[in-house]
């Protein structure tokens, strides 16, 4: 099998993580990046031994030597280059969240569709061992049909600063929406939501969702910002699915491995994402293993779901709608 021939468009914190990942995938060539930044792309560029690097995204998407662009912008950037990837006839892997609008998540996935390419969704917590076992357990009968479940995502007050450039709904809770959706296997009825701005004047750094999806499931979402940077914690996350045989349920506060130094204590994160003697491996790897797949194969993605994003842009909407008017809203899509 040839190798599947990358671009990366996008190099901020993220993005660079993507370009780890995908250097360390032996059925993966990197061929170009791409970031507005020309200093960062091209030392990311020499780092990695990437011979293309660009400032424009058009210039990248000229190219015909790619099959996959990978796309890791700022959040409300992802539509027109995804839509010129998918135009150029290449395959296209979307950040979460897909769009901060749904007409552009929307427009996306009819891109993909008139153009006969790929369009993936980058929600990652399908990968995730602990959620996916969770699924497994649904779709076995195990727990059975889910009955009530309750989603948090906790990230500490630092990250905050950085990110209320974005509602909190399209930074934390999405993750959790998408998951909520594949569990229930059924879409969103009604959203009632609210939301509590402690370090901010708009952008709400406490937000509860509660979602009634068609088929009677119930989904209780919490994401906050509120985690003090000094406990060390980098994600505090919990998930409970209680389904018509069984529930399960866990919790995390970090990796359970602590560092303690002069500065204090540290738990770091070792499932997303991590580097190790030059390679990298976690969750973000085992999702771009399988999109690769899809590529390399020709084989319509089943797993994830584009779909799924595009509706759970139309609940992150009516989430923040339910906000603003303290009422009950309702998904457009």
């Amino acid at each position: 099998m040839s190798k599947v021939r990358v671009g990366i468009i996008g190099l901020g914190s993220w993005g660079s993580c993507h370009l780890e990942a995908f250097h360390a995938m032996p059925q993966v060539e990197v061929v170009a990046l791409c970031d507005r930044n020309g200093e960062r792309v091209k030392e990311l560029g020499d780092k990695y031994s990437v011979p293309n690097v660009y400032t424009k995204s058009e210039e990248l998407l000229e190219r015909t030597d790619i099959d996959l662009v990978s796309i890791a912008t700022f959040e409300h950037e992802h539509c027109g280059p995804a839509v010129a990837a998918l135009q150029s006839g290449k395959h296209v892997l979307v950040e979460k969240p897909v769009s901060t609008k749904l007409e552009e998540a929307a427009e996306m996935a009819a891109a993909a569709e008139r153009n006969g390419k790929f369009i993936f969704a980058g929600h990652l917590l399908r990968f995730e061992p602990r959620y996916a076992d969770i699924k497994n357990a649904i779709v076995s009968g195990r727990i059975g049909e889910p009955q009530s479940m309750y989603l948090k995502r906790g990230r500490t007050k630092g990250m905050f600063r950085t990110y209320k450039r974005t509602h909190t709904v399209f930074e934390l809770t999405v993750h959790d929406l998408d998951i909520a959706i594949w569990y229930a296997g059924s879409r969103v009825k009604t959203v009632k939501a609210y939301g509590k701005a402690v370090n901010d004047e708009v952008v709400p750094d406490i937000l509860w969702s509660c979602l009634e999806f068609e088929n009677g499931t119930m989904a209780f979402l919490h994401s906050n910002w509120m985690t003090p940077d000094e406990a060390g914690i980098v994600m505090n996350d919990a998930a409970e699915v209680i389904g018509l045989n069984g529930t399960a349920q866990f919790a995390n506060s970090g990796s359970n491995l602590q560092l303690w130094d002069g500065a204090g204590r540290t738990s770091p994160d070792y499932f997303i994402h991590h580097t190790l003697n030059g390679s990298a491996f976690g969750v973000l790897r085992e999702q771009l293993t399988y999109i690769c797949n899809c590529v390399a194969a020709g084989t319509k993605p089943e797993y994830t779901s584009f779909d799924d994003a595009v509706h759970g842009i139309a609940v992150a909407e009516a989430i923040i709608r339910s906000c603003a008017s303290g009422q009950e809203e309702y998904p457009q899509a």
